[in-house]
């Protein structure tokens, strides 16, 4: 980034200085965004990084369900799927995180008892996030009392989009204070955000008020995680590090679905942000059907032969 910026302590002191600030923010070349993005997508890797990348992709799922049929029956079953991705492989790495709503956190609590498993949960009034902020904070406190120690909360499209982005702000603060120890996940919407400039707009804005994670979608909008927009995200966290010290992580949510597709994502994540966030802890993918492919492609490569999908289960 090479903007002058101000102390970041002061950004947020009025809604002149925040807006100042966010469009002071160097604009997104669109064609050579999406020219980068897809140029890394076409890198190959071969066989042992293949394998390594694999495993380093289911470590970093975020397994999710978030449909209004679900049931405490298919969260336990997601959950014991999320401990033992393949039953037949002891030496397969479990998920980062079961992602649920928060009506359903304790019985993943109860379920993932004795894992490292992490227990993410939707907030904030999700997907629209079309409430009352006393309701919002409820939610989130809701969930966290029940043992989420991540919350995905969506941003106030409408506000950013309108430009009281210091409203967005105030909330996300506002949120980050409600979970307490745990962490904050800030999903800008971006297939709503129109432009490549307002993600980066929304990027610095959710880190700036104190987002852990900045997240592309809550998978119920379309398009949902893109290659270009993801772009984007990494080049902001890149270069929020770079000014500030602190490292924030990225969660591409919706609508990838293949290992193939995955491990793009991997090789953008270390050639635009570097090898530190090829980490579950810095990057992880919100997903309910990646799973399925990344353990057929693991079987395939240690058997030489591809399983199909009766190999693994239906979430």
């Amino acid at each position: 980034m090479t903007a002058t910026v101000p102390p970041l302590a002061e950004v947020a002191r009025s809604t002149t200085a925040l807006r100042a600030f966010l469009h002071g923010l160097p604009g997104v070349d669109q064609v050579g965004a999406e020219q980068r993005a897809a140029m890394l997508g076409t890198r190959s890797i071969k066989t042992t990084s293949k394998a390594w990348a694999l495993d380093l992709a289911i470590r970093m799922v975020d397994l999710t369900t978030l449909e209004g049929s679900d049931t405490p029956g298919k969260v336990k079953a997601l959950c014991a799927k999320g401990r033992r991705p393949d039953p037949t492989d002891a030496d397969c790495p479990p998920v980062a995180a079961i992602c649920v709503y928060p009506s359903m956190v304790a019985t993943a609590v109860e379920a993932l008892r004795g894992s490292k498993i992490h227990i993410a949960s939707v907030a904030t009034a999700f997907p629209s996030g079309q409430a009352p902020l006393e309701i919002k904070l409820a939610d989130t406190r809701a969930a966290v009392k029940a043992g989420a120690d991540e919350i995905d909360m969506v941003i106030n499209r409408g506000a950013f989009l309108s430009g009281r982005y210091l409203e967005v702000y105030e909330e996300i603060a506002a949120v980050k204070e409600a979970c307490g120890s745990a962490h904050l996940k800030v999903i800008l919407e971006t297939g709503e955000l129109a432009t490549y400039d307002n993600v980066r707009r929304a990027s610095w804005l959710g880190m700036l008020a104190g987002g852990d994670f900045i997240k592309t979608s809550t998978g119920k909008v379309q398009p949902a995680a893109t290659l270009p927009v993801t772009l984007v995200m990494l080049e902001a966290v890149r270069d929020f590090k770079a000014l500030t010290g602190t490292t924030i992580g990225v969660k591409p949510a919706g609508g990838i679905r293949t290992a193939k597709d995955a491990i793009k994502y991997l090789v953008m994540v270390n050639e635009t942000a570097g090898d530190e966030w090829l980490h579950p802890d810095r990057f992880r993918f919100g997903a309910s059907t990646l799973l399925n492919d990344l353990l057929m492609q693991r079987a395939k490569m240690a058997t030489g032969r591809y399983s199909g999908p009766d190999y693994v289960t239906l979430d």
